[in-house]
């Protein structure tokens, strides 16, 4: 369907800053491709080959393209939409691909996915089954599977939590957390086995609304998992099932606030820590890391007026790639974007003396118009470049940067 990767073209003079120039990845120009959801990675093991989603065919569908040839295929040939769940509230209730479902097995080549109520796994020669089939009255959102591919996480929440009128931006008209809590609406915990489809784990969790899960990278019985969206987001975001019960991950200590805005929670790569980010409630945002005892919190204010939205994903030792916050003098004339991040950085995070080296790549150019134009920069397995999704040329696309 493509021709050949593009030749990259790195370090361009840009204002007297050194700038890479990314490369476009997947160009059709008539469609719209992106990343899977940042908390799965969209490359194999060997980042010689892409999983990604596409609506070239009308309607959303998974792809993988060779990185080194550029020759794409097709897994799943749906023809019926998108599911409705978080983040696509206007969605099919009963039908469609689940967008934010999509979760790769990296090292077994298998990409894991709900479709209307079926939760299914399709491998890179388009083979796919049906692993179990999650109950009537209930919606989902982003999946996880396990570091060593046997489990599949799969939250879904009582369907009446989303169950209202849009506003004209897609999202509901309502609180949804304050309707889960007023009406004790519940959320689960479910985990199947990635072999025989077998419901391994339905853990009920009262009075929230889960839409984030991600197992530990050392432990496939301890899940990191979220509120979405709660009013007192600084103290009930982020939470731990450890197999045995649950765990508050941040609380009011040390300046601390519950009204505190917290988000974006996930792993390190070894497991050994989990980072997040947000804002205080007097608008300084930070970027912050725990252990998943709850101890050793560090949190790293940014500079005054660093405010636009974004994203932070873990790569190698204390490196992380960013979308967000990241801001020069002269981005303020940017205003198509100005509540979103501009910037692709690479950070150097010195935890223990709580300073942050940031080192900008490129721009994203992204409109941030839709959850899908949301950049959601990854590193690849080996760290040595960094994909995201813009639609800098009209359409979405996937570029790579290297490092």
């Amino acid at each position: 369907m493509e021709n050949g990767p593009k030749k990259l073209v790195m370090k361009k003079e840009y204002k007297n800053k050194t700038m890479n120039i990314p490369d476009k990845i997947t160009s059709s120009n008539q469609s719209n491709d992106q990343l899977l959801y940042f908390t799965s990675n969209s490359l194999l093991k060997d980042d010689c080959t892409l999983v990604f989603i596409s609506d070239r065919t009308g309607s959303p569908n998974i792809f993988v393209r060779d990185t080194a040839t550029g020759i794409e295929k097709q897994l799943t040939n749906f023809s019926d939409g998108y599911l409705k769940s978080y983040v696509y509230f206007d969605g099919n209730p009963y039908a469609g691909l689940g967008k934010a479902s999509i979760s790769l097995d990296p090292k077994n080549a298998l990409v894991y996915f709900i479709h209307g109520r079926f939760i299914k796994v399709v491998d890179l020669n388009g083979h796919e089954r049906t692993l179990a089939e999650y109950p009537d009255g209930q919606m989902t959102a982003f999946t996880h599977v396990s570091a060593d591919g046997k489990r599949l996480c799969v939250p879904t929440t009582d369907a009446r939590a989303l169950d209202g009128d849009l506003k004209l931006t897609r999202q509901p008209e309502y609180d949804i957390d304050k309707r889960v809590r007023e009406e004790k609406l519940n959320s689960y915990l479910r985990v199947y086995c990635t072999e025989t489809g077998k419901e391994l784990l339905c853990e009920r969790v009262p009075e929230a609304w889960i839409t984030h899960v991600q197992f530990s990278p050392l432990d496939s019985n301890v899940i990191l998992y979220n509120n979405e969206w709660p009013s007192d987001c600084g103290i009930r975001r982020m939470w731990i099932w450890n197999g045995a019960g649950h765990r508050r991950l941040r609380t009011e200590e040390d300046g601390r606030s519950k009204e505190d805005w917290t988000c974006h929670e996930m792993w390190e790569r070894d497991g050994k820590g989990i980072i997040y980010h947000g804002s205080y409630k007097n608008g300084i945002a930070y970027l912050g890391r725990v252990l998943p005892d709850g101890s050793g919190v560090v949190e790293i204010p940014f500079p005054e007026g660093w405010k636009r939205y974004g994203h932070f994903t873990e790569g190698f030792g204390n490196k992380l790639v960013a979308d967000g916050y990241y801001a020069q003098p002269e981005d303020e004339k940017e205003e198509h974007t100005h509540r979103n991040g501009l910037w692709i950085c690479l950070l150097e995070v010195d935890w223990k003396a709580k300073k942050i080296k940031w080192i900008p790549l490129c721009k994203n150019r992204s409109s941030w118009k839709t959850q899908d134009e949301h950049p959601h920069p990854i590193f690849n397995h080996n760290s040595d470049a960094v994909y995201f999704t813009s639609d800098m040329d009209g359409k979405r696309a996937i570029y790579r940067v290297n490092l």
